[in-house]
């Protein structure tokens, strides 16, 4: 935390040095009170009364202004702390690689980026203004009783170490179960986000009162655990009240003995009390502080796990190797792949080379492991077993950026973000040009999205919700040819389109003219029969690779696809 604040280091001293000024003026208010009792009412003096009263105007006034300044510096400090931890966790979270977002949860990051830093923050501009304070009032309000009475400041002393203790234990039992808080919020935010981002398939399926149902428990689960901790924290005031109240009424007891035997005068004796008044103030703030610190250092410990977190695939600063022009753009030697906590492998001893230039087709049934060999040519996973080689060089030896600049990968579900079509398109290559960017959309058969959306200046809504899902994914194929890349994977990419808009779209990626290695994962067999080498995937094993012509004749996996497909359309 320190870390974040070091840059604020002068708001971070400015901030509780001007509350305890205005610490400093509150406690001299008893005295003045003291003297106007005793030598400006007692001895019958007016003039002394009136200028005591201007007095405690001007301390007013003064401590006034430290608090606002001290407010005003705190405040900066906090937001600035908020806004950096903001920061480094976002491009920590980013910079995870995929293992690491599959692990942490989607909906956990965005609890740690939002109401976890928000609450640290809460907590840091409480702790700068009133971590301090509190317990200089408290112990400087101690100081003056004894420079007034010692006999009667014991009772101070004895209940401050009560309160401590109160304090102590409560905060002991709060703290974790503040952080169990927390962790149930997370799952509340997830079930949140995963029923508006199926509310279609909720309401098509009737599902609204079980997914109704399901929330509640979850919030009730919240709601159960946010009130025992507030229960606990509850105490605090209570208890305190209790203590310091029953100190109030031994003190004045005492007090007045004392007077009625001359060792104190009526003056000091509220000024002893204006001080225990003063302490039960501010242990009541002190207690509310312990609630708010409580919930910010909780939500802290979960920030700072989140900014421990350090991505699992890790890439050299430069290359190791040098890419051989005469090696295969792509190369699987015997790969394996495991995800992590799974129980059998995606893919088990996958072998295969593709020339530069060449079409891959890949196709196999639900699961067979078509996407997770995608995901492993630009390194978003890593192989378990064997190797999987870019130009002659395992993906291991590449830089990250050298890396994913050569793949152009247009992922299964089609992913958009708000702004205009230009935008996204310049997602591909930052510098690329309006001309460059409409030849990527004609060849993505996207030229008619462009039309009726107004052209490059079109809107696109959060996650392209005015789009259908087909203008989607040639808008998604459009952006990754914008790059030009080496390494084309289209993965599963054109299922929306119909079968003639995905003929043009392969005859276009054919003709483009710098000849990119093209990977087609379908499952038509129409959109990959006449690709260079076809990969057959069946439970994470290649079991058939070659020609259409040849896999037609040897394998019966691949048969049985195309068969049941030609025969379908055929019989329509």
């Amino acid at each position: 935390m320190l870390k974040y604040l070091k840059k604020y280091r002068m708001e971070c001293i400015c901030a509780p040095l001007f509350k305890m000024l205005e610490a400093l003026f509150d406690l001299l208010v008893p005295l003045v009170v003291a003297s106007i009792i005793d030598r400006g009412i007692g001895a019958g003096d007016a003039g002394h009364v009136w200028r005591m009263c201007g007095v405690l105007i001007a301390l007013g006034v003064v401590g006034l202004a430290a608090a606002v300044t001290a407010q005003f510096f705190a405040a900066k400090a906090a937001t600035g702390f908020a806004a950096d931890v903001r920061h480094a966790l976002f491009g920590r979270l980013a910079a995870l690689s995929f293992p690491d977002v599959d692990r942490v949860g989607v909906s956990a990051m965005i609890t740690r980026m939002t109401s976890d830093v928000n609450q640290a923050q809460t907590g840091v501009n409480m702790a700068l203004r009133l971590l301090l304070r509190s317990p200089f009032v408290v112990l400087g309000a101690m100081v003056m009783a004894f420079t007034i009475d010692a006999r009667c400041a014991l009772i101070f002393a004895a209940v401050i170490v009560a309160l401590s203790l109160v304090v102590w234990a409560i905060m002991a039992v709060n703290i974790p179960m503040m952080q169990g808080v927390q962790r149930q919020l997370e799952a509340v935010l997830g079930a949140t986000r995963e029923n508006l981002t199926g509310a279609r398939v909720i309401r098509a399926f009737r599902r609204e009162d079980a997914q109704f149902q399901a929330f509640r428990a979850k919030n009730r689960t919240l709601t159960a655990r946010q009130r025992a901790a507030g229960r606990v924290s509850a105490l605090l005031n209570p208890v305190t009240y209790v203590l310091i109240n029953a100190a109030v009424i031994v003190l004045v007891r005492q007090g007045a003995i004392r007077v009625d035997a001359g060792a104190l005068s009526t003056g000091a004796v509220v000024a002893l009390y204006n001080y225990m008044s003063q302490i039960l103030v501010e242990l009541i703030k002190f207690a509310g502080l312990t609630v708010t610190i409580n919930k910010g250092w909780a939500s802290w410990k979960r920030v700072e796990d989140a900014l421990a977190l350090s991505p699992s695939i890790l890439s050299p600063a430069a290359m190791a190797e040098t890419p051989r022009p005469d090696a295969p753009a792509v190369e699987f030697r015997h790969v394996t792949l495991t995800y992590p906590g799974a129980s059998s492998p995606s893919l088990e001893d996958v072998s295969f080379a593709v020339p530069r230039g060449g079409t891959v087709g890949i196709i196999g049934g639900t699961g067979s492991g078509k996407s997770s060999l995608a995901r492993l040519i630009p390194r978003f996973y890593e192989a378990t077993g064997g190797a999987v080689l870019l130009d002659g060089v395992d993906v291991k030896a590449w830089p990250q950026d050298a890396l994913r600049g050569k793949v152009g990968l247009v992922m299964q579900k089609a992913s958009l973000f708000k702004g205009t079509i230009r935008d996204n398109l310049l997602w591909g290559r930052a510098d690329a040009t309006d001309d460059e960017l409409l030849a990527a959309a004609e060849t993505a058969q996207a030229a008619d999205v462009l039309a009726a959306k107004g052209g490059l200046d079109g809107e696109i809504a959060q996650n392209g919700g005015n789009l259908s899902g087909g203008q989607k994914q040639r808008l998604t194929i459009a952006r990754a040819l914008v790059r030009r890349p080496e390494i084309l994977i289209l993965d599963d990419s054109a299922s929306a389109l119909d079968m003639a808009t995905d003929a043009r779209l392969r005859r276009a990626i054919a003709a483009l003219d710098y000849g990119p290695t093209v990977f087609i994962i379908s499952q038509r067999a129409a959109s990959i029969m006449n690709a260079d080498l076809i990969l057959v995937l069946d439970d994470g094993r290649v079991v058939g690779q070659g020609t259409h012509a040849e896999l037609l004749e040897r394998c019966p996996v691949y048969r049985e696809i195309y068969e049941s497909q030609f025969r379908r359309e055929a019989a329509v």
